[in-house]
Parts: structure tokens; C-alpha cells; sequence
């Protein structure tokens, strides 16, 4: 897996995820009170968290995208 994902990216990636992972147990969020959107909020927080500390995207890779120099 070549990296493809720059360091604004892994922070903004990062950061959100733990904001999405977090959001369903700490806000009381009427959104929160479906269990689907928490199961999707983890999932989606958790796959950003995964992204940015691996430097790889699937989906940019797809796309031919990369936030990152060469």
C-alpha cells in the first residue's frame, strides 16, 4: 500500500473520526437516540481513525487521488 493520504488530511481525517466515534456516547444528540446512527457513526469514525493512521485510502487509490507529496 503506497501512501496517499498528506498530513492536512490524516489530521482533518483523524480528528473527525474521533469526533464521530465519540459524538453517540458523550453529545445527547436527538440523531444519536437510533441505534443505526450510532452503529453508523462508530463504523464510518472508526474507518477515518484506521485511514489517517495508515496513510491509505481505498477510495482515493479508486479515484487516482493523493493528498500527499510524491
Amino acid at each position: 500500500m503506497t501512501a496517499n493520504v498528506g498530513t492536512f488530511d490524516r489530521v482533518a481525517r483523524f480528528a473527525l473520526g474521533v469526533l464521530l466515534v465519540l459524538a453517540p456516547f458523550v453529545g445527547n444528540l436527538a440523531l444519536f437516540q437510533s441505534t443505526l446512527a450510532t452503529v453508523i457513526a462508530v463504523v464510518v469514525g472508526a474507518v477515518m481513525i484506521a485511514t489517517a493512521s495508515m496513510r491509505f485510502c481505498p477510495l482515493y487509490r479508486v479515484l487516482g487521488i493523493r493528498t500527499c507529496g510524491l
